[in-house]
């Protein structure tokens, strides 16, 4: 299974490891394919390691009547930094080492987040310290630290810098957007020329991961 995150600085296909951790690839289908992540930024960019996006709670979803989405979401707001599909229960953490590891560039991984309290929404059930929710990140190099902290779940194709895939996440790492000191993409305002947005617009499901 694959699909096309299609961003702002072009196309990226990614390949789903759907049977070493089905619930973690459901989660993001899921999300794929009831527009949640359409239309949400890349609200972390860290040159030389990797960018982050996913957070729904950014995104115009959180800000409608979510009608439309409620078939896949079936609760009434979006929280702050984004969930799962799995809300208010948790969606735990899917390690498999050493196969699935933060090993080359293109690595798709879930940006987990700490478990403060198990009885709240979105973390109820949880059973590590850590749980996945809607965010993710792309690896712009190995990163073995992130290796048993953080959900491998799939990884980005035709890599190599004469494909597309390699030639779009070269463009979204080099692209010339405003950074704080925190590695937080600042997206410009309507009519701002100075940087460039960052986000991902659609996205389109494939059965085949090779699939046109």
């Amino acid at each position: 299974m694959s699909v096309t995150l299609h961003t702002t600085h072009g196309d990226l296909k990614v390949e789903l490891f759907c049977e070493a951790v089905p619930k973690t690839a459901e989660n993001f289908l899921a999300l794929c394919a009831c527009g949640a992540y359409n239309n949400t930024p890349f609200h972390r960019l860290i040159p030389g390691f990797m960018i982050q996006g996913g957070d729904i709670f950014l995104g115009p979803a959180a800000s409608q009547s979510q009608e439309s989405i409620k078939p896949m979401l079936p609760f009434d707001d979006i929280p702050k930094g984004g969930t799962s599909i799995n809300h208010p229960a948790a969606l735990n953490q899917e390690i498999h080492l050493p196969a699935l590891r933060h090993n080359t560039r293109g690595i798709l991984s879930m940006a987990a987040r700490p478990v403060k309290n198990r009885t709240t929404p979105g973390s109820q059930g949880a059973t590590g310290s850590t749980i996945n929710g809607s965010q993710f990140f792309i690896t712009f190099a190995a990163a073995p630290h992130l290796d048993g902290t953080s959900t491998v779940f799939g990884k980005v194709l035709n890599l190599t810098a004469q494909d597309e895939g390699g030639d779009v996440l070269t463009r979204l790492e080099t692209a010339n957007v405003n950074i704080d000191k925190k590695g937080r993409v600042v997206q410009p305002k309507e009519g701002e020329m100075e940087f460039e947005a960052l986000r991902i617009n659609t996205v389109t499901i494939h059965a085949n991961p090779l699939a046109k």
